[in-house]
């Protein structure tokens, strides 16, 4: 298990996270619907996490949700790298209703972050557009390749939760364990 404290003017977190764990969480960042948007990305890349974030969010919520996701990010880089005997590539391609969203991983070591979710307003009290800056940070600080990509849906709700299901089984899929793929690169270290 990988822990992370990060404490700014603007947020003060506290992070333990397990790669290969079996989904379990205990998530309060004080906003309701990204931490059921946490709740589902654990449970489905099977990651065992803790996190509390105590942030601004009288001031606005984008503070706490971009630093959730970079020691998000971080732990995930600390768990993968060095990448041994594992697939490398991740692919999935998940609905929620009418909703579907498709997320390629790549663990490269190169963060490169290719993002296309028609997102605008709000889900309760969350910006949507937020759903942007997390998946951002995340990738930046866990140095991976990402492309995030819709593909069909209005619910924005349906349409935020199946992007992070897309994320969270197209991880599970890249860092499933292959001996034979040793280390998953033609030039020997990722």
């Amino acid at each position: 298990m990988t822990n992370i404290s990060r404490k700014t003017k603007e947020t003060n977190i506290e992070l333990g996270l397990e790669l290969n764990g079996s989904g379990k969480s205990k998530i309060d960042t004080g906003i309701g619907f990204f931490d059921h948007m946490l709740e589902a990305l654990s449970k489905h890349a099977f990651l065992d996490l803790n996190l509390t974030c105590k942030g601004d969010i009288h001031v606005d919520f984008h503070h706490s949700v971009e630093d959730v996701g970079i020691v998000i990010g971080q732990a995930l880089n600390k768990e993968i790298f060095p990448v041994k005997n594992m697939e490398r590539f991740g692919e999935a391609t998940i609905l929620l209703d009418e909703a579907a969203v498709n997320c390629i991983i790549d663990l490269s070591g190169r963060a490169f972050f290719f993002y296309d979710l028609p997102l605008e307003n709000k889900v309760g009290e969350f910006d949507a557009e937020l759903t942007e800056e997390f998946f951002r940070a995340l990738v930046t600080n866990a140095a991976l390749s990402v492309h995030l990509t819709f593909v069909r849906g209005k619910n924005r709700h349906h349409i935020i939760e199946a992007a992070f299901k897309a994320f969270a089984v197209a991880l599970r899929r890249a860092v499933t364990e292959n001996k034979k793929a040793q280390i998953p690169s033609t030039k020997g270290v990722l």
